[in-house]
Order: structure tokens, then C-alpha cells, then sequence
């Protein structure tokens, strides 16, 4: 049976209480590091930049189609150009300058239909172009989002990092002043049942809430001051106080 002070034995109600609030801190992190506002901005982030890319690609593809339908126009414009100079000089044959005419007549058609065609994808580049920008300002103002809320976790984040610091030092201040195995055993118990010591108050454990039995009580009594005795729901060092029972 390992033995120690009762007031050593007491003190160790201190080193718990840090180890209890770098525990806390430890859940905090952990809850911040795995807030739900991030996993769901970003699932609505990566189907918002999956329709962005349908969205530029859409424009992309119209701007090229475009530019097909301009030089068309710009290719019958230029043939028309060099027909008409040719029709003004009045040099040739009358049934060549008729011929120029005709195919003139028929180039002129031609245009007007290609300006048709070329109105028509204006049209929908402007109505891509408008879905474009309104799906980017999606993006945009998600990415907003997860930049403030990333921005206020850092926040809180830095603050536990600062908080457990503290504890931290205040811990190992604390343990350095313990007999080496009475710290050992507090220290095997917290590790296996995630708590090292608990009051014994009133016949309660406050390590498990529990109150204990009245086998267990009667054992207790019988143990000495100086031994170190456990908690049989929570596997804690109990720490009996003077008005324990």
C-alpha cells in the first residue's frame, strides 16, 4: 500500500484542478478546430466553384464562337469591299460587272444573316456573362464568410493556446513539488481513467459522483491517514478531508 501525508495526499486536489482545466482547454480546441460553420461553407463552397467553372467555361466557349462569327462577318465585308472597288472602276466585261453585282446582292444576304448570327451570340455572351458574375459573387461572399469565422476562431484558438500555456507552467510548478512516487501513482491514474485524484466528501466520491457503500465506507474508516486509496467507480486517488465521512 503506497503511502503519503494527508496533506500531500490533499495537494493533489490542486495539480487535479489544473489538469482538469487543461482538459477543458483541450476540448475547447478541439470543438473550435471542428466547428460546423466550416465544414458547411465549405461543402457550399466547393458546389459553388463547381458551377463557377460551368460558368466560365460557358463564357469561354461563346467568346470563342464569337469570335468565329466576327471574322466571318469581317471576311464577307472584306470580299465585298474589294468587289465593289472592283464594280466602280467599271473595268471589264458588262457581264463580269453584272456577275460582281449578283455576287455582291448575294454577300450582302450573306452578311446580314452572319450579323444576325453574330447579334445572337452577343446576346448570350452578355446573359453568360451576367450568370458568371452573379455565381462569382456567390463564391466571393462564401469566401467572405469562411474568412471571418476562420479569422474568429484563430482568435479564440490563440486564446486557449495563451490560457493553457499558463496552466501548463502552473502544473509542472506544482508537480516538481511532490514526492516523485506519489506523483507517479497520480499520474498512472490519470492517464488510465482520465482522472489522477477526487474528494472523498460526505461518503461521495467526487470523482464519480457516487456515493460509496457502506462495505467501502467501513474499509476506509479502517485504513490509515497515510495510505493511498482509490475510488472503486473511478479508479481516482480518494482524498479524504477531515469531514470526509
Amino acid at each position: 500500500m503506497a503511502k503519503a501525508a494527508p496533506a500531500e495526499q490533499l495537494r493533489l486536489l490542486e495539480l487535479q484542478a489544473l489538469d482538469a482545466s487543461m482538459k477543458k482547454l483541450d476540448n475547447r480546441k478541439k470543438t473550435l478546430t471542428a466547428d460546423p460553420r466550416l465544414a458547411d461553407l465549405n461543402a457550399g463552397l466547393s458546389v459553388a466553384q463547381s458551377e463557377l467553372v460551368v460558368r466560365n467555361t460557358e463564357v469561354s466557349d461563346i467568346q470563342r464562337e464569337l469570335a468565329r462569327a466576327e471574322a466571318d462577318v469581317e471576311q464577307v465585308a472584306t470580299r465585298m469591299a474589294r468587289d465593289e472597288a472592283k464594280l466602280n472602276s467599271g473595268i471589264g466585261l458588262s457581264k463580269d460587272l453584272v456577275a460582281l453585282q449578283s455576287d455582291l446582292e448575294s454577300l450582302a444576304k450573306r452578311r446580314g444573316d452572319l450579323e444576325d448570327t453574330e447579334l445572337e451570340v452577343m446576346e448570350r455572351l452578355e446573359a453568360a456573362t451576367n450568370a458568371q458574375a452573379k455565381q462569382q459573387a456567390v463564391v466571393d461572399g462564401i469566401l467572405h464568410s469562411l474568412g471571418g469565422i476562420r479569422a474568429e476562431l484563430d482568435e479564440e484558438l490563440a486564446t486557449v493556446a495563451a490560457e493553457r500555456e499558463i496552466k501548463a507552467s502552473e502544473r509542472a510548478t506544482l508537480a516538481a513539488t511532490f514526492d516523485a512516487g506519489l506523483l507517479a501513482i497520480y499520474e498512472r491514474t490519470l492517464v488510465k481513467y482520465g482522472i489522477g485524484a477526487a474528494r472523498l466528501f460526505h461518503g461521495t466520491s467526487e470523482g464519480s459522483g457516487m456515493q460509496l457503500s457502506p462495505g467501502d465506507l467501513a474499509e476506509l474508516k479502517k485504513a490509515p491517514e497515510d495510505d493511498v486509496v482509490f475510488c472503486p467507480d473511478s479508479g481516482a486517488i480518494l482524498v479524504r478531508s477531515a469531514d470526509w465521512a
